[in-house]
């Protein structure tokens, strides 16, 4: 029913800023609730952002809070991830996921991920 595709990761210096962004496919993007989560080596997947169907609730991880912002576009079917401040430790797979809020067995959809690498 709905397919997510992240783009937006890559290398960047300890200091700096990405953008991530998830396009979903299907027809009721705007009734869903929209998450990130992170995956680091030899970690487990945590969650980062959440953001409610209209973008009115916003909820962070406390690892994230005063430096990432999630924002959507429900015009143009994206979840956006607007991270500023990057460190070492925010390297991962990022992932955008739907249907969902905090826990992540409650999300129904995933997208295939985006890797951030934050160097020193």
């Amino acid at each position: 029913q709905v397919q997510l595709v992240e783009s937006g990761g890559g290398l960047v210096q300890a200091g700096g800023s990405l953008r991530l962004s998830c396009a979903a496919s299907g027809r009721s993007f705007s009734s869903y609730a929209m998450g990130w989560f992170r995956q680091a080596p030899g970690n487990e997947r945590e969650f980062v952002a959440a953001i409610n169907w209209n973008g009115g609730i916003t909820y962070y991880a406390d690892s994230v809070k005063g430096r990432f912002t999630i924002s959507r576009d429900n015009a143009k079917n994206t979840v956006y991830l607007q991270m500023n401040s990057l460190k070492p430790e925010d390297t991962a797979v990022y992932y955008c996921a739907a249907g969902g809020w905090i826990r992540q067995d409650d999300y129904d959809y995933w997208g295939q991920g985006t890797q951030v690498t934050v160097s020193s």
